[in-house]
């Protein structure tokens, strides 16, 4: 059965359009090769399928029938280092939208079969992560090209699990239909092409980055306590103490050092207390 999509009346008014597909390789892929066609932006592109895509550093993303991948295409007229903060305004809009559509405090975690734990809160693990409960939920990837000597695009894709969600991961998963939450993919996109406008006008084109960063850290994921960020090779322990005015995440080791990372995997709990 093909996922039905559509734009929130907000998005439409505010310029956006939408193609969908029934199944589709890479929403990040066509969306770039749009932008070299000479699309203009404000593009969503939308499936319940997606068999190609990827997350951070090359990794697979697994896209089962019935979870949702979208990808919006836009052309900021910013420098790269600041386009690189939409990340943060796609995980403040998707947080948005499953608390416009999953009743607070109304759904229960059992990642991978374990007991149900209900709880209710949806957290933005740093970089580009939406969690339910410490169980990851959503990825997100902003991809980038030059279109022309001096234009950019980005594209930012933003995958959820909603029926499903991939077994023997290193961290826990889970997907809505597991939280019992009736949600489909269609219902969620309407949500995140509403929620998207408002982020959007927030972040005013990297002038309102402060107050993104601001609504960021009141739902950041494992604030204050201890982690430990794989940067490429370099494991780097200590409190995760905040993000900076560039949303890079600050570390305070014990010797009282902070360090700032631009890049990173980040651990929790027992996993960030095992020595490298």
């Amino acid at each position: 059965m093909t996922t039905a999509f559509a734009l929130s009346p907000t998005a439409v008014a505010d310029g956006f359009r939408l193609e969908s597909f029934a199944e589709i390789g890479s929403t990040n892929q066509l969306a770039l090769e749009r932008a070299r066609q000479g699309d203009p932006g404000r593009l969503w592109l939308v499936t319940g399928h997606q068999t190609g895509g990827r997350g951070r550093r090359g990794r697979p993303w697994e896209g089962r029938p019935g979870n949702l991948a979208a990808t919006l295409l836009i052309r900021p007229t910013v420098a790269l280092a600041v386009s690189a903060s939409l990340g943060f305004v796609a995980a403040l809009a998707l947080r948005d939208a499953l608390l416009a559509v999953v009743p607070k405090g109304a759904f229960a975690v059992a990642p991978d079969g374990g007991d149900l734990v209900r709880g209710g809160r949806f957290a933005l693990k740093w970089p580009n992560d939406v969690l339910a409960d410490g169980a990851k939920l959503s990825g997100i990837l902003l991809e980038t090209a030059w279109v022309g000597a001096e234009d950019l695009a980005v594209a930012i894709g933003i995958g959820v699990n909603v029926v499903d969600h991939p077994r023997g991961t290193p961290y826990p998963a889970t997907d809505l239909s597991a939280m019992g939450c009736d949600c489909s993919a269609g219902d969620l996109f309407f949500a995140l092409s509403d929620a998207f406008v408002d982020n959007l006008r927030l972040w005013r084109a990297g002038q309102g980055l402060s107050a993104i960063r601001d609504r960021w850290l009141e739902g950041a994921a494992g604030l204050g306590s201890q982690v430990a960020v794989d940067t490429g090779g370099t494991i780097v322990r200590g409190v995760f103490e905040t993000i900076d005015a560039d949303c890079h995440l600050v570390i305070r080791s014990e010797d009282g050092a902070a360090t700032r990372i631009a890049a990173g995997d980040v651990h929790f709990g027992a996993v960030a207390s095992v020595r490298a």
